[in-house]
């Protein structure tokens, strides 16, 4: 401020409610005016500076604030999204340890299997999750024996639910004495196409069945090759032309067909499905058929039990501590 101004308090209370850098009385040295000029200039710009600064941070700050608002009201959701979940994963693990229960209820009992006359029967089914795709069954009807295993596609609760349906139609059928594989495997796959339909399930399933009696076996159906061992000698039976995967059509009627193989005292025939073929190792190589061919071979005579604890313990070895992507399923049977 410049002035003339004589009177020292008037002068105070200028700079004081002005706001006021500094006070010059007359006469006031050029350099001095000039020094005060260019402070009081610095100093307005760098208070400048500081206000928009602090404005700026205030902005940011609000943003902060909001930012943190926003993240709190996620991370709540996020809690009850977590809670629903542990919700539903403890209710799905209910359903399924039901079901897994359930389908393991359903297996042939030892008790069963030794009560067939002529043959001696092992079986071993783990699934990979909680319930298994696969199914194999044991029945024995007014002398009839029927051997049936099948691989529902995928694993799991759906999986399980087709298989257990599977098996309930096939001791239906069984004990309703029907003996003609094209009607017999024609009113399953109705039933299983129906159904999947209905659970809007992209399924099916390869399923062989294995009738005996009098020391003969009909084979009929789509699935892996049966292995059979004669003496020490060996030989597969291909499947793919015996029947079509169930429930993938309506009508199977044209591709069912039969054939048959006579047994003899010692001859071995081993089911499995495709999740002991290609169980994977931590090399990602599979187990492969000819492997299983060479443990089937080196303990044929053995007993049923045997065999199948032999072929278990390899693909065991074999995977070792890599995950079992695939339900391992195995029926060893052998001809007393």
């Amino acid at each position: 401020m410049l002035t003339g101004q004589a009177d020292i308090e008037a002068v105070g209370n200028a700079i004081k409610y002005a706001n006021l850098y500094r006070y010059l009385a007359k006469p006031w040295q050029t350099e001095d005016f000039k020094l005060t000029v260019t402070e009081a200039l610095r100093r307005y710009l760098q208070e400048k500076k500081l206000a928009a600064f602090y404005t700026e941070l205030e902005q940011k700050n609000q943003e902060l604030q909001d930012k943190t608002a926003q993240l709190t009201d996620a991370n709540q959701k996020i809690l009850a999204f977590n809670e629903q979940l542990k919700s539903d994963n403890l209710r799905m693990s209910a359903e399924l340890n039901v079901s897994h229960h359930l389908q393991q209820m359903l297996l042939p009992p030892v008790s069963e299997l030794s009560q067939i006359n002529d043959l001696e029967i092992a079986g071993f089914m783990e699934p990979a999750d909680e319930v298994g795709g696969d199914y194999y069954d044991v029945i024995q009807h007014d002398g009839r024996v029927l051997l049936s295993i099948g691989d529902v596609s995928g694993h799991g609760l759906e999986s399980g639910a087709l298989a257990i349906m599977v098996q309930a139609a096939v001791q239906t059928l069984f004990a309703s004495h029907e003996t003609d594989p094209v009607k017999f495997l024609g009113a399953l796959n109705h039933m299983v196409y129906h159904n999947v339909a209905r659970m809007k399930a992209d399924k099916d399933l390869t399923l062989a069945l294995l009738e005996y009696q009098n020391g003969q076996l009909c084979l009929t159906g789509q699935h892996e090759e049966i292995i059979v061992v004669r003496e020490g000698e060996l030989e597969l039976i291909n499947t793919i032309d015996l029947g079509f995967p169930i429930g993938l059509i309506d009508d199977i009627a044209d591709f069912v067909f039969d054939t048959k193989v006579q047994l003899n005292q010692g001859d071995v025939v081993v089911l499995y499905t495709d999740g002991i073929t290609e169980a994977e190792n931590l090399d990602k190589k599979l187990y492969g058929l000819e492997r299983l061919c060479e443990v089937v071979k080196q303990n044929w005579q053995r007993t049923a039990q045997e065999i199948l604890q032999s072929v278990i313990e390899d693909v065991k070895q074999y995977i070792g501590k890599q995950k079992i992507f695939d339900d391992i399923t195995l029926l060893v049977l052998k001809k007393q």
